[in-house]
């Protein structure tokens, strides 16, 4: 098992959310080994307590002191109300691990009242990797942990995007139009990093705009995949108005966007990296508590930055591409930036291998940023 970022906290119960498929489970059994271990994808349980929520103190030793994780614990919305009577009379610690809060936050949007935190597992970090991490591996197949463990990763994105996104969304009753659904995922993966255009992924799969729209937000309420905003602390330029689109790993992007002999390599490299970095960013943002919104930037006349981040600690704007060599045109967007927030402090991350400057932009190869990114932010 490799070594989490994540924190739990000592004495107060929490929500871990994350994508089926990050670890979840494996992690919360093995940092809490004295644990009461409720498991609600095993049938008996699971019909037991959809049934009656109240059994659920019958799963709990009298006086018990240690932690009690509920595991898929969005299959059954109504063990909340038990939970939170239990914490507040019996003083349980619950860790409650789910791959969707969708169910969940339709019994109320601040879950549990404030009783409980909400920590988030992303697929694996370069730090968590250690010295497993090889980023042409990364490119290839993401960092979802079994791509680790599998003799044929290729194989298990297969299985992960063919049965689990099924059956997640059968599971959930989320649509009826399978078919439909998995024309969209396709679809969608052609916007893999860049700005989204709904109407024309639904003219792409021809499937309804609204239809799409509400596709899009099954996506993020199953953390499967991500909308960044643009950035627009000021108003000085004229922005896009549209988000930018992530799935969450790069090995299940890669598994769904299909790849023909017109297609170049090198750009699904590119798009690739790009998504490694925002990983790396979304899972260092959220396991050390940093604080930061992620954003992307963009003008009306083409004018880029991959990702802006802006939090306490100010404004970090990156640029990310796989080239080795760098001229001044590509750092045309992040010099437009800094003109507009001369106070943010800019890199270029490249696939070269020296550290170089151009006035207030740090050029840095990859794969420094990658292993020292903790530090950076």
């Amino acid at each position: 098992m490799y070594s989490r970022l994540i924190q739990p906290p000592k004495n107060k119960s929490f929500f871990l959310f994350g994508p089926r498929g990050t670890g979840k489970t494996t992690w919360v059994k093995t940092a809490f080994p004295k644990s009461v271990y409720i498991d609600l994808l095993e049938a008996e349980i699971f019909n037991d307590l959809l049934a009656n929520p109240q059994r659920l103190s019958n799963f709990i030793p009298q006086g018990f002191k240690d932690w009690i994780i509920i595991d898929e614990v969005q299959r059954v919305p109504d063990l909340l109300h038990e939970i939170h009577r239990l914490i507040e009379k019996q003083k349980y610690k619950f860790i409650l691990t789910g791959s969707s809060p969708r169910k969940l936050k339709k019994k109320g949007p601040n879950l549990l009242a404030g009783r409980a935190l909400n920590l988030s597992m992303h697929p694996l970090s370069v730090a968590e990797l250690g010295n497993d991490f090889r980023l042409e591996h990364s490119l290839k197949y993401g960092h979802l942990p079994s791509v680790y463990t599998q003799s044929e990763p290729h194989k298990y994105l297969e299985a992960y995007v063919k049965t689990y996104l099924e059956e997640e969304i059968r599971q959930e009753g989320l649509t009826r139009n399978l078919s439909a659904f998995t024309r969209f995922l396709e679809a969608a993966s052609f916007s893999q990093g860049s700005v989204l255009n709904i109407s024309s992924v639904a003219r792409e799969c021809s499937v309804e705009r609204k239809v799409v729209e509400n596709y899009f937000s099954i996506l993020e309420d199953l953390m499967i995949a991500h909308r960044i905003p643009v950035f627009s602390k000021k108003t000085k330029r004229r922005l896009v108005s549209h988000f930018k689109f992530y799935f969450f790993d790069v090995g299940v992007y890669r598994t769904l966007r299909p790849m023909g002999p017109l297609d170049a390599p090198a750009e699904a490299d590119g798009i690739a990296l790009e998504t490694i970095f925002f990983q790396e960013l979304m899972a260092h943002n959220s396991a050390l508590d940093l604080g930061y919104k992620i954003h992307f930037w963009r003008t009306s006349n083409g004018r880029e930055v991959d990702f802006v981040l802006y939090g306490a600690k100010g404004i970090l704007a990156f640029e990310i591409t796989k080239t080795a060599r760098v001229n001044a045109a590509m750092l045309g967007g992040l010099k437009s930036f800094l003109t507009d927030y001369p106070m943010a402090k800019a890199y270029f991350v490249y696939g070269g291998h020296r550290r170089m400057y151009d006035g207030k932009i740090e050029i840095l190869p990859v794969l420094e940023v990658l292993k020292n990114l903790r530090e950076m932010l």
